[in-house]
């Protein structure tokens, strides 16, 4: 669901903080850093206020790798809108006091609170998961589950969004993650530029499988490739799973056989995300006219729409279009906070409602 993304109520931009941890991982510290961190002259504007913090001025990183010094301390975590959590390897060692209690006051004034792989340890340790919905890495699962049994562990999803908490599953799932929270906050033009910033998925919907098969293919190549490529040119046609089998030159069978074993969905729930994610970045372009956004996106009637709209993102079609579009300048705080406002019918179509 699209929440405010403001939760400090802090001016300026959206203040990410990373706390790292003694054996944190490095490739998803990159993670965070690769999404939050850089800047985008592509886009034209920064996107978050980012920095990493640490309980002590030295702090040896997963199997020593190397030692990060120079972040700043935990004090950070008091001026954050959203806190990264440390994810580590071991995960049986309890974390730092220090650490537990910043993610405690960070959750109690309403930041919002991330676990990448195994970080979803650092949260349930905290307490602050008890009764929500989470998930971690599926090595992890039964020991996450003895340990914390009051958490609602959805083991076999890439990641779960549950508002101000939100807990990725394996390594790479830091990035969907990651893109999501961008989407999230800025809309799906941006997450998209992100993404091929990336050359890394664009949407990788959270409900997928955390463990896809990808057998090596015989010949002829199975892969999904040439028909997905085929069907994102043609969203506006009307698609069926029998035509994109067809097109594939395989069983409507099949076709559900290779859509679960390399991208872990079926064909119409690819199809639907698809469909969405054109609607969302038509709407953010400025278009208004909401029959003209499902025509175009291939979601048939605006009544459909609205009801993947409100489903996807919580919002309706005009509550998106005031928070990310047109003008994608703005900050999310400016577009959050903008008075709410009715866009009259025009005579080539119905508005956005």
């Amino acid at each position: 669901m699209a929440q405010d993304s403001s939760q400090a109520g802090s001016a300026g931009p959206h203040r990410v903080v990373v706390i790292v941890d003694e054996n944190s991982n490095p490739f998803e510290l990159g993670c965070a850093t690769e999404v939050f961190g850089l800047r985008r002259p592509e886009i034209g504007r920064d996107l978050y206020d980012f920095r990493l913090c640490a309980a002590e001025p030295r702090t040896l990183m997963r199997d020593g790798f190397f030692t990060l010094t120079g972040v700043a301390g935990l004090d950070a975590v008091d001026a954050a809108d959203t806190v990264i959590v440390p994810n580590r390897p071991d995960v049986e060692v309890r974390r730092r006091p220090a650490v537990l209690d910043a993610v405690r006051r960070a959750h109690r004034r309403g930041a919002r609170l991330v676990g990448f792989c195994s970080g979803a340890f650092t949260l349930a340790e905290a307490g602050v998961l008890d009764g929500r919905r989470a998930t971690a890495h599926w090595q992890w699962a039964d020991a996450f589950r003895a340990r914390f049994p009051a958490v609602r562990l959805e083991e076999d999803v890439l990641f779960v969004d549950d508002g101000d908490v939100l807990t990725a599953a394996g390594s790479a799932a830091a990035l969907d993650l990651g893109l999501h929270i961008v989407r999230r906050d800025h809309g799906a033009e941006v997450a998209n530029a992100v993404s091929r910033r990336l050359v890394f998925a664009a949407h990788r919907d959270g409900g997928q499988r955390q463990f896809v098969e990808r057998p090596v293919p015989d010949i002829p190549d199975e892969s999904l490739a040439p028909v997905l490529a085929w069907a994102q040119e043609r969203l506006d046609a009307p698609l069926t799973v029998a035509g994109l089998a067809a097109r594939a030159a395989v069983s409507p069978a099949t076709l559900h056989r290779r859509f679960r074993a390399q991208l872990g969905t079926t064909p119409l729930a690819w199809l639907t995300a698809e469909r969405l994610t054109l609607a969302r970045r038509l709407i953010e372009r400025g278009e208004s006219r909401l029959d003209v956004v499902a025509h175009r996106s291939g979601l048939g009637t605006a009544a459909n729409l609205r009801a993947l709209m409100r489903r996807e993102t919580g919002l309706t079609p005009s509550q998106y279009r005031q928070r990310f579009g047109p003008n994608l300048q703005k900050t999310p705080r400016e577009r959050n906070s903008a008075p709410a406002r009715n866009t009259a019918a025009s005579s080539q179509g119905s508005a956005i409602a």
